[in-house]
């Protein structure tokens, strides 16, 4: 084990426990959420649909892990690898533990999992009140690190075995592996989705528009006997109005009038990164899915760009889909099949995602329409070149593959930075 890692060990387990004694001391309600997809969409929009009723604390961006989690507690920013910052959480969380201070009613955490056990070791730090399982897919993100999908899928349900009996635990009513497992737990099950025993039903889904622009989506969600509109500005695709039907759900169990909480949720905007709509280069349009990228992810991707029947072509970004082990060219492969049915041009980024681009061939897609690229910095010529008028980017790539360097490049306005993915100088300082 290098010094490095020894190091890092050290301040996880400082953190930890610093962490711990503030959640005894205050008892905040915690909120946990978790699953394979949207998670931090979900956190995002619980958090706006309870901040007129509760003064909380949320995870900052994608903060889910082991250093993320006690940083929310803390309320600190992430310190990267400034000591001196370091010294100021520390200073900050024993403030906390030993004077008098006004520390939040509720915290909103996303809890994520790289490998096995990641869980286990923040449920030693916190145990929730509140469970919300996003989804549980076929093929998890970071498989590659487990026996078996089930075993991700086991990871990441852990929260809600912590639960005390007939505690709310919110799933998706559409997610099979979900409700399997919710069967075998007393825990209030509430469910979300579009299944008509839902008990949070969203339908009707489809585009917001203002003079005649998409600008977000909008749904009927049912609700305790009411029919409600939901309304998520600036993002595109089905799924961005699961977080609010969420956020709803959450709110009825910790008895928030539906008024307030969708007053609030007026207030969400989706993650950088997560399917945000952007104006592009000579009048065209980005959806910006730059975030991250996993099976299903690509697949809820896509289906968005398919109903954009308007568009003058539809052009595909896609790039490598990293941890999904033996199922990596498997996956990269299908993925390949559905867009060709999809876009009009794809442009395939990373050496996985040639995987992508040869099955798009072989699906039907010309020869000419098909491109392929080892790094975002060697596509950004290429796909901003392509810009036209009416023209709809999708752009999506695992977190390494740096796709959000290629929305930079589409961008009409090159202000709207500011409404990317990893603009930290941190995260702009690396290759």
């Amino acid at each position: 084990m290098t010094i490095k890692h020894i190091m890092r060990n050290i301040v996880a387990s400082i953190l930890a426990t610093l962490s711990r004694g503030i959640v005894r001391k205050y008892k905040p309600i915690i909120v946990m959420v978790t699953g394979s997809v949207g998670k931090t969409s979900t956190k995002d929009a619980i958090a706006a649909a309870l901040s007129g009723r509760f003064f909380l604390y949320k995870s900052e961006k994608s903060f889910n892990s082991e250093f993320g989690v006690p940083l929310t507690i803390i309320g600190s920013k992430n310190p990267w690898t400034n000591a001196f910052a370091w010294l100021r959480v520390f200073r900050e969380a024993l403030a906390l533990l030993f004077l008098p201070n006004h520390y939040p009613e509720l915290l909103v955490l996303e809890v994520g999992a790289d490998r096995p056990g990641d869980l286990a070791r923040i449920l030693r730090i916190a145990t929730p009140n509140v469970v919300v399982v996003t989804r549980l897919p076929d093929v998890p993100v970071h498989v590659e690190a487990y026996p078996t999908p089930q075993a991700v899928r086991d990871e990441e349900f852990a929260p809600a075995y912590a639960l005390a009996p007939s505690a709310p635990l919110i799933v998706s009513a559409d997610d099979q592996y979900a409700l399997m497992m919710a069967k075998r737990l007393p825990a209030r099950v509430i469910t979300y989705g579009t299944e008509k025993d839902a008990d949070v039903r969203f339908e009707n889904i489809r585009a917001f528009e203002e003079d005649e622009i998409v600008e977000g989506m909008q749904a009927d969600v049912h609700i305790s006997g009411e029919t409600e509109q939901l309304i998520v500005r600036g993002s595109a695709g089905r799924h961005q109005v699961a977080p609010g039907a969420v956020a709803l759900a959450v709110a009825q169990v910790l008895d928030v009038p539906i008024k307030d909480a969708l007053s609030g949720l007026s207030e969400y905007v989706s993650p950088p990164g997560r399917g945000r709509l952007l104006h592009g280069k000579n009048g065209s349009c980005i959806i910006d899915d730059s975030y991250n990228a996993s099976p299903a992810a690509v697949d809820e991707a896509l289906t968005t760009l398919k109903t954009f029947i308007k568009a003058k072509r539809r052009i595909a970004v896609l790039g490598d889909m990293l941890e999904l082990g033996r199922y990596s060219v498997e996956e990269h492969k299908r993925i390949g099949t559905l867009v060709a049915g999809v876009a009009d041009i794809v442009i395939a980024v990373g050496v996985r995602a040639r995987g992508i681009a040869d099955s798009a061939r072989e699906a039907g897609l010309a020869k000419d329409a098909v491109f392929t690229f080892d790094t975002a910095s060697d596509a950004i010529d290429t796909v901003s070149g392509l810009a036209q008028k009416g023209d709809l980017f999708l752009v999506k790539g695992s977190q390494s593959i740096r796709a959000e360097r290629i929305v930079e490049a589409l961008l009409a306005d090159p202000l709207d930075k500011d409404k990317l993915v990893r603009q930290e100088h941190e995260w702009k300082s690396k290759s």
